[in-house]
């Protein structure tokens, strides 16, 4: 396989946005747009390299959001051009290996996935020249100058392109080469084709991969984040060994199988919970508890919250006790723990857990406020991920599927045990959560995931 080569092309001014900074480096879901497009092309194994192209009024910036991440594949900053084909034809020209890939990507598409780069690498391997796209769900009308239409393409072959745009850089080179003078193609699959260099394979895109163009685009993606669900990276337990962990509601279900296996992998576990009078709705009597842990070992390198209760019936038939009880053990809870546990988490930049729910992207009937909370979880945890990220401290939430715990057998009664998690696995994906480098992230614990 030839070395690959990712072009990340971050020139833009955001001028159509209207905002004092590119829109590359508007901050969603804890960080940057720029920086979760990076991460994409990071954590492929087949990207050997990247090659980011920056408007050089915002070259500092860009070195500084490097800085921070300590990216291991970034090998050169390039100052861009002033136009899109001009910053290209600047990230190809400096790769001397004519022999290898490239992945030509816009940084504001921070959604593409490990499997259209992997197709798009090995496609380019094969063709020479891909693109990415996906079917027009709409009908495309072709117009004349005078805006009355000219024809109607058959809806069939017409697909909207996305990025990365992928080539042998021997090819892409001499594409540009030889249209250095065209001001009309501003696309490098556009390039290629207008000189007939090769005929261009298409990966299939996907609907998520947007690009992020105009204001409104900014609501669309910011909730495409929250919606979005995380793999676990490939982490070892054994990375637990000599951590100090603290989990809030230990006593049973995820909490008590997050203790033993903690436990069990050479951590420092300390359980909390109602069962030795520690009450997450209570703040002095969680800083006590934390404490008492730094005290003792020095240190607190992760802390997780997994108290819960599960309420059910109509709002107008609940008692409204009943109703602040569940909010605040579900939302004012965790809350206190965070705030407890910053502090600490400082000094080791450490990691923390907390718990939402799949109810969270859609209100239940019947479990309205429980939902409510959960989904306030996600809303927590993605903005503490932008105020913790300067001091080190990581914090996502795992959202499991229905799990066999004594809370939901109490909800629910008896159910198929085939059809549910087992509170270990649960277990293992939280710790290996905390383990990762992901902040801000909904991590998903599926049955069969």
């Amino acid at each position: 396989m030839p070395k690959v080569y990712a072009i990340i092309l971050a020139g833009g001014t955001g001028e159509r946005l209207g905002f004092p900074t590119p829109k590359q480096f508007i901050k969603v879901a804890g960080k940057t747009i720029i920086e979760h497009t990076i991460e994409a092309f990071e954590k492929h194994l087949k990207v050997d390299s990247i090659i980011i192209v920056v408007n050089p009024s915002y070259r500092s910036l860009m070195e500084e959001i490097l800085l921070k991440n300590n990216y291991k594949k970034v090998k050169k900053i390039l100052n861009g051009g002033e136009t899109r084909k001009e910053s290209s034809y600047i990230g190809v020209n400096s790769i001397s290996d004519e022999d290898a890939v490239v992945l030509i990507h816009d940084a504001v598409r921070p959604f593409v996935t490990e499997r259209i780069i992997n197709e798009s690498i090995e496609a380019a391997a094969k063709y020479g020249a891909v693109d990415v796209a996906i079917p027009s769900v709409d009908t495309i009308i072709k117009v004349d100058d005078s805006m009355f239409i000219e024809e109607i393409p058959r809806r069939k072959y017409m697909m909207k392109g996305q990025t990365p745009q992928s080539f042998r850089v021997n090819l892409i080179k001499k594409a540009h080469q030889i249209s250095m003078d065209d001001k009309e193609v501003t696309d490098d699959c556009g390039l290629v084709l207008k000189h007939g260099l090769s005929k261009i394979y298409v990966v299939r895109g996907e609907e998520r991969n947007i690009k992020l163009t105009y204001p409104e685009d900014t609501f669309l993606i910011d909730r495409l984040f929250q919606l979005r669900t995380h793999a676990i990276p490939g982490v070892s337990l054994k990375e637990l060994k000599g951590k100090v962990i603290v989990i809030f509601g230990a006593s049973r279900g995820i909490g008590k199988s997050v203790l033993n296996l903690s436990e069990n992998k050479g951590a420092r576990a300390y359980g909390f919970s109602r069962g030795n009078n520690v009450d997450v709705r209570d703040i002095d009597v969680i800083e006590k508890s934390l404490e008492g842990v730094q005290e003792r070992e020095g240190r607190i390198d992760f802390v997780v919250n997994t108290a819960g209760i599960l309420g059910i019936g109509k709002l107008e038939d609940r008692a409204i006790e009943d109703i602040y009880r569940e909010i605040s053990i579900n939302y004012i809870g965790p809350i206190n723990v965070v705030k407890a546990a910053i502090p600490y988490l400082k000094e080791t930049k450490g990691s923390i857990a907390l718990f939402t729910s799949s109810s969270y992207t859609r209100g239940r009937a019947l479990y309205t406020v429980y939902s409510s909370t959960k989904a306030a979880i996600v809303n927590l945890i993605q903005g503490l991920a932008e105020e913790l990220n300067e001091s080190g401290i990581r914090i996502n939430a795992i959202n499991p599927q229905r799990t066999a715990t004594p809370m939901r057998f109490k909800a629910f009664g008896k159910e198929p045990p085939e059809t549910l998690l087992r509170p270990e696995k649960v277990a293992d994906a939280t710790l290996k959560t905390l383990l990762s480098g992901l902040t801000g992230q909904v991590i998903d614990v599926r049955k069969n995931g």
